[in-house]
Order: structure tokens, then C-alpha cells, then sequence
């Protein structure tokens, strides 16, 4: 006697109980802001930054204005509006470096230029620049050196060494070479020692701050591929125990109309929402699962269940209507499995068998283990299948089963050959590596 099957209790919203489908989405976003980048201090380092520079340049300007003006007109005989006003241009050279590079040595040099036709012959051993304005010029060098390329930089400092030697040789007063001598050797030395000590110091800080973005990511990289791979272990685990046990209450349920003789109509229909309730529970499962699984990521093997326990997964699969048999040569019951190989081959019999009970009810199977040389041989084969096959799960929410196999046999360092046989059926064959001669 065969009863419709109700409609699945498990695939509408459950009073009190958002829809999976909102639960699924609400999970991804919460995933998907988790691994956002955060906002960090670095954000807001170029606005200090630039309030830093402009400090910088304003209180070099602030004092070099003075020292010019007075020190130009006192000490060099600058005729004190002249010095006044290259004072000022000097300054304000200072701070116009930070927006227009350009314009701010072209308006130094003019600078330096009139300074220098200024001063009175004979009026300073360090002509063709007075002191206050040789620290100025050094002091323009090394801004640019701060903020603009290295290559700006060098075309900087060039145009301020070659600028010294041409203020002496084309003097309209009619100097001679000797008496600019003195600051023609000094200035490149000086003005060089400020370029390197600066463009040292930039590249240390940047090779600082460069090695510290690599070390926080690093830490964030490692952070998330550590979430990854419990993430990854939680699905294979829950998978290969929770799907392997709800496809045997699935399986024992549907076939109960046929195992068990003279069932009642009460009984039969107990048995249709058992199924339903599985079948329901699968799929939920399955959509945990894929916003758990991440595919590209490894995660290590814990020592649980080895193959000892095979015959507790081959009483389940006969429970729910498949005969098994296992064929274990001696070679194999003797052999000393790893931890790895012992859990990578036990799970895939368990996912095997699952396998079978969904898409093959009722199909013979045989589980073969044998040992060739230092590898562990494990095969499962099925034949067709004896009884209508009923999916518990929507085509498209499986095939995370071969994957998981496939990644528990490659972190064991072995491989796997799984496919349908010409006959009828299913083969899934695993080669594990234990040691020993090969």
C-alpha cells in the first residue's frame, strides 16, 4: 500500500524562524563585512602628514626671513629694501615648495640672483651667497628632497650647484673667480650632504613603513586563511557525520514499506514525515554548508574515527537497505596506518556508503582493502540500484561529497579515481601512501 507524501514540512518559513534563504544571506553579509578591511590610523596619515610639512615650512620660512632681511642689509651691505624683499621671496619660496615645486626654485634663484649682484664687492668672504642665504638655499634642497621624486630632487640640486659657478663667472660687477672660490666648493659639498641625509632617511622610513603594511598583512592574511580552514574543517566534519547519518534515517524511513510486512497506514505515513523531516534537515544543511566551505583552502586532519569503526558504518548501510561486504586482505589488517591516512580512508567509505544509500537503494557494494607496496588500496564499488531512487536534496546544493574525498586523499598525500562503472553502478578507488617498501 502506497500513501502520497505529504508536503515537506522542512521547506517553508517555520513560525518563529527566519526563511533559509534570508538566514543564508544574512550569513554571507555578516561574512562578507567581517572580511572588509577595517579603517586604520594610515587613512588619516596624509592629512598630518601635509599639516606636519606646512609647519615645517612656515617656522623655516618665519626664521629665514629675518635672518636675511637684517643679516643681508647688516653684516653683506644689501641695501636693506633689496635684502628686504629677497628676504621675503626666499621665504616664501620655503613654503611654496609644497604646492608648486617649480615656481618656488625659479623663485629662489632669483633670489640668490639678486642677492648676490647686491652685495657690495669685497663685502663678504662668502659671496656669491651671504650666510642666512646659503641655509636658505640649503634648506629649499632639502624640501624638495622631502616631498617631491628623487629625480625632481637631483634636478634640483643640479640646477642650485650649477647656479653658483654661473652667478661668479657672468658677475656684473666684475668679480673675480677667486673671490666666489670659497662657496663654489662649498655649497656642492654641503648641499649634497643634505640631498643624501635626506633621501636616506625618506627611503629608511619608507622601507619601514613598507615592511609594516607586509608584516599587518601577513597577520591578516594568516587571520583569514585561519578562519578559512576551521570554516572548511567544520563543513567536512559535518558533512561527512551529520549527511552520512540523515541519509541512513532518510534511507530507513522510505524503505520501510518494503522491509517491514503488514505495515499500517498510520505507520506508513509516520514513516513519509520522518523522510520529509530528513530531507528538509539535508537541505538546510546544504546551504550552511555552502556559505561555510571555502574550496581553496586546506585544513588539518584531527585524529577521529580510523577504520576500526568500519563496521559500524557497514551495520548503518544494511539498516538502511544496502548489503555490504568487506574484503580486507591480511597485508592490510596488519599494516600500521597514519593518523591521516587511517581518517581520510575511513571518511571516504562513510561518504561512499552515503552515497549509495541516496542514489543507489538497495545496490550491492563492496569494500575492498588491500596494500600494494607502501600504499593503502581502498576501493568501493556498487552495483545498480534495487529500488526507485527518491533525492533528498535539490540537484543543485550537492557535490560537496567528491570534493571533500578528493581533498582528504590530496592532504594525505595520496590519490583518488572516482566514476561510473560500464556495468552499472559506482567505483570509488583511493591510493593512500602508509611507508614501507614500495
Amino acid at each position: 500500500m502506497t500513501t502520497s507524501p505529504e508536503p515537506d514540512q522542512g521547506t517553508g518559513p517555520r513560525a518563529g524562524f527566519p526563511p533559509r534563504e534570508a538566514l543564508a544571506r544574512a550569513v554571507r553579509t555578516a561574512l562578507a563585512t567581517r572580511a572588509r578591511p577595517r579603517t586604520t590610523s594610515r587613512s588619516r596619515r596624509p592629512a598630518m602628514s601635509w599639516l606636519v610639512w606646512w609647519l615645517v615650512a612656515g617656522v623655516l620660512g618665519l626664521i629665514a626671513l629675518p635672518l636675511n632681511a637684517t643679516l643681508g642689509a647688516v653684516y653683506f651691505g644689501v641695501h636693506p629694501v633689496i635684502a628686504v624683499l629677497a628676504g621675503i621671496a626666499q621665504s616664501a619660496a620655503l613654503v611654496l615648495v609644497l604646492v608648486r615645486p617649480r615656481e618656488a626654485v625659479a623663485l629662489q634663484f632669483l633670489a640668490v640672483a639678486v642677492v648676490s649682484v647686491a652685495v657690495p664687492p669685497g663685502a663678504g668672504s662668502t659671496w656669491p651667497l651671504t650666510v642666512p642665504g646659503l641655509l636658505t638655499l640649503l634648506a629649499q634642497v632639502g624640501l624638495v628632497a622631502a616631498r617631491r621624486s628623487p629625480r625632481t630632487a637631483l634636478i634640483t640640486w643640479w640646477a642650485s650647484a650649477l647656479l653658483v659657478p654661473a652667478l661668479v663667472l657672468l658677475d656684473p660687477r666684475g668679480r673675480s673667480v677667486a673671490d666666489g672660490l670659497l662657496i663654489m666648493v662649498l655649497y656642492p659639498v654641503l648641499s649634497a650632504v643634505v640631498l643624501g641625509a635626506v633621501l636616506m632617511t625618506r627611503r629608511w622610513r619608507q622601507v619601514r613603513q613598507e615592511l609594516a603594511d607586509a608584516r599587518r598583512d601577513v597577520e591578516v592574511e594568516q587571520g583569514q586563511r585561519t578562519i578559512a580552514e576551521e570554516r572548511t574543517r567544520i563543513a567536512r566534519e559535518l558533512h561527512d557525520v551529520v549527511a552520512h547519518g540523515m541519509s541512513v534515517i532518510h534511507m530507513q524511513a522510505t524503505s520501510a514499506s518494503y522491509r517491514i510486512e503488514n505495515l499500517s497506514p498510520e505507520a506508513e505515513a509516520e514513516f513519509v514525515r520522518i523522510a520529509a523531516g530528513a530531507r528538509s534537515a539535508m537541505r538546510e544543511m546544504r546551504q550552511l554548508l555552502s556559505v561555510l566551505r571555502a574550496e581553496d583552502t586546506g585544513a588539518g586532519l584531527t585524529p577521529v574515527p580510523d577504520l576500526s569503526r568500519l563496521t559500524e558504518l557497514i551495520a548503518s548501510a544494511e539498516g538502511a537497505g544496502v548489503p555490504v561486504e568487506l574484503r580486507e586482505a591480511g597485508a592490510a589488517r596488519a599494516a600500521v596506518l597514519p593518523e591521516a591516512v587511517a581518517l581520510a580512508a575511513y571518511r571516504i567509505v562513510q561518504e561512499s556508503l552515503s552515497n549509495v544509500i541516496r542514489h543507489a537503494p538497495g545496490a550491492r557494494t563492496v569494500i575492498a582493502l588491500d596494500r600494494e607496496g607502501g600504499d593503502l588500496v581502498l576501493s568501493v564499488v556498487n552495483d545498480r540500484a534495487t529500488r526507485p531512487v527518491e533525492l533528498m536534496e535539490a540537484p543543485g546544493l550537492t557535490g560537496h561529497g567528491l570534493a571533500g574525498m578528493r581533498e582528504r586523499v590530496r592532504l594525505a598525500g595520496g590519490s583518488l579515481e572516482a566514476g561510473p562503472r560500464d556495468e552499472g553502478g559506482y567505483r570509488v578507488t583511493a591510493r593512500l601512501p602508509i611507508g614501507g617498501p614500495r
